[in-house]
């Protein structure tokens, strides 16, 4: 499997995230810095997050993906489109409840040109678990079957003493 990376480009109001290759949660700090930065721009008005060229995703980038789609309704902004053309990827997205909190395509509305990669985030292995369980808790918001798939790493998690 590809590493995983992330691109993002913000063209005429449009936030647009590109998961590429096996996507796992040492780009966790990266996205959630990036996700914060980006969705207080005034200038965003629609969302698209783009998993065509993902080869595997994991649930704490699930978890910050979901959290995007929250903050964006909080900010009065329409429903993220999501799209999968990879039927894993798209079924993991409907067991976990995306269909509630995104509009899930499966094939790309228009080419996404001027993407730039996320710059590596590097923080402490404390600080990626906060982010880690957090991502999770936005998880478990979203349907009582990921309560009970994600209660017992949390609870891992947060149990596991700062250092």
């Amino acid at each position: 499997m590809q590493e995983g990376s992330i691109y993002s480009a913000l063209v005429e109001g449009r936030f647009v995230l590109k998961f590429v290759g096996d996507v796992r949660l040492t780009l966790c700090s990266s996205l959630d810095c990036h996700l914060e930065g980006a969705l207080s721009e005034p200038e965003v008005s629609e969302i698209l997050i783009d998993l065509t060229q993902a080869e595997g995703i994991d649930s704490t980038s699930l978890g910050l993906i979901a959290k995007l789609a929250i903050k964006a309704k909080a900010l009065g902004l329409d429903k993220p489109a999501l799209v999968s053309t990879n039927p894993d990827i798209t079924r993991i997205l409907y067991t976990m409840g995306f269909d509630h909190i995104f509009i899930l395509l499966e094939q790309l509305p228009t080419s996404v040109h001027d993407l730039k990669q996320l710059p590596l985030v590097q923080e402490s292995v404390d600080e990626m678990k906060v982010r880690i369980i957090a991502a999770h808790r936005i998880l478990m918001d979203l349907n009582e079957s990921n309560r009970e798939a994600f209660r017992d790493l949390v609870s891992t998690l947060e149990s596991v003493k700062e250092k």
